[in-house]
């Protein structure tokens, strides 16, 4: 028997058309009564499921997060209703016995009795940035995509503009390319369209592009540039935009920034911020900020055996922010404790868990920097603190000698010989 600790909450169970809604409303001696209702995924419909809600007297409603269909629930309730969006890992029902009014109930008791993890929502500003972000980091996607149909034009007609520029889409290089398909087939001189900068010499460039590309790798290779030119103009344009509502969350935007590695480029401090919102009192800690964005091992144990230790697929946009920032302060000079802390776990543990260790290290230190309103200061991963007398580990020599070795010491005998006298 579960304790209640909700006396009138509602499940929602959504789907593309229709919402089916189960409000559980339990008296003082621990009777419940159900009320169930069925409602359209339509603007008036949902009005009226606010207002039905309302009736009821129910504040407290939870739901699946099912695909792009809570969406427009969840804005319509919002302002009325205590919304918590649930994993639907959390929420599965029994097989065999499985209908949408079933589940809707089934929903209202798991929640009625405090089993329902809710997800972490934005507000609807962060969500805004959000949704913008994510948006340009999709034309970012397609725009590399289309550089890669064009680049193949090049390469199946035999013009190896790649080995000549490091930029195939360069200034210089995309001169000659306009050249060759405004005049295909005809010899002609690069010396006019390279850059006095560029470091390749002439001759090997020249050798480059001796070539003719075919009419329909022609039609392919002016298509293929016309839409990165239209995806690069679609992606300034949501990047102006987004700096636009950045604006009010400056502040915060300027604390992001004093991290290593989120300083050069501002939109990937705009990213950060549309994940993982500008209030950090939403994460009690900043381990449990980093157990959401994925950067942690799973606790996967039974019978004293480890099953698992891979991280969760959580943070698909952030995740692989954090890896590329990380990827570049380990090759930097600049910033000790990351390097330090990199090397050390490589050595033992392997890359990709050096890197998750990086990431985490870079989340733990965003989520003390918004909690506090202080910069980034790496005195506390530099400055060794001495373990308290009570906690101080004691080891044999044999792994004593062994620590010293892993962390990469060479230990020799410089003890003098012993002289035997006969």
């Amino acid at each position: 028997m579960f304790k209640i600790i909700r006396n009138n909450c509602c499940g929602l169970d959504v789907h593309k058309t229709w919402i089916y809604a189960c409000i559980g409303i339990t008296d003082s001696h621990s009777r419940t009564d159900y009320y169930e209702a069925r409602f359209s995924s339509f603007p008036n419909d949902l009005r009226r499921l606010a207002d039905w809600l309302h009736k009821h007297n129910c504040t407290e409603v939870c739901m699946e997060s099912s695909g792009k269909y809570w969406i427009p629930v969840f804005n319509a309730l919002e302002n009325s209703c205590q919304v918590t969006l649930a994993h639907p890992k959390y929420t599965k029902p029994q097989k065999g016995n499985k209908t949408d009014r079933k589940d809707a109930r089934w929903i209202c008791d798991l929640f009625m009795c405090g089993m329902v993890k809710p997800s972490f929502i934005p507000p609807p500003a962060i969500r805004h940035l959000r949704d913008l972000v994510r948006y340009r980091q999709k034309l970012t996607n397609m725009l590399a995509g289309e550089k890669n149909r064009a680049q193949n034009c090049l390469t199946v007609s035999g013009l190896k503009i790649d080995d000549a520029f490091s930029d195939v889409f360069g200034k210089s290089a995309r001169s000659i390319t306009e050249h060759i398909l405004a005049f295909p087939g005809e010899k002609f001189d690069v010396t006019p369209f390279v850059d006095k900068r560029c470091k390749t010499p002439i001759d090997v460039i020249q050798d480059a592009v001796d070539g003719a590309i075919s009419p329909e790798q022609a039609v392919k290779l002016r298509e293929c540039l016309r839409h990165i030119d239209e995806l690069t103009a679609h992606k300034n344009r949501i990047e102006e935009e987004i700096l636009e509502i950045s604006r009010p969350f400056s502040s915060c935007l300027g604390l992001i920034r004093t991290v290593p590695g989120l300083d050069k480029d501002p939109m990937t401090a705009v990213t950060i911020l549309s994940e993982i919102g500008s209030d950090m009192s939403v994460f009690p800690s900043a381990k449990h900020l980093v157990s959401w964005a994925g950067c942690c091992p799973r606790n996967d144990r039974s019978a004293k055996h480890v099953k698992s230790t891979r991280i969760a697929t959580a943070g698909t946009y952030l995740k692989p922010l954090l890896v590329q920032v990380a990827n570049a302060l380990i090759k930097s000079k600049d910033h000790p404790e990351f390097v330090e802390r990199y090397r050390r776990i490589k050595s033992h543990r392997g890359h990709k868990k050096a890197m998750i260790a990086i990431c985490k290290m870079l989340l733990t230190a965003i989520w003390n920097i918004l909690s506090s309103g202080e910069v980034y200061n790496p005195a506390g991963y530099l400055l060794q603190t001495p373990r308290p007398t009570d906690e101080k580990k004691t080891l044999t020599q044999k792994q004593a000698l062994e620590l010293l070795r892993l962390r990469g010491y060479i230990i020799t005998d410089d003890s003098p010989p012993q002289v035997v006298i006969a």
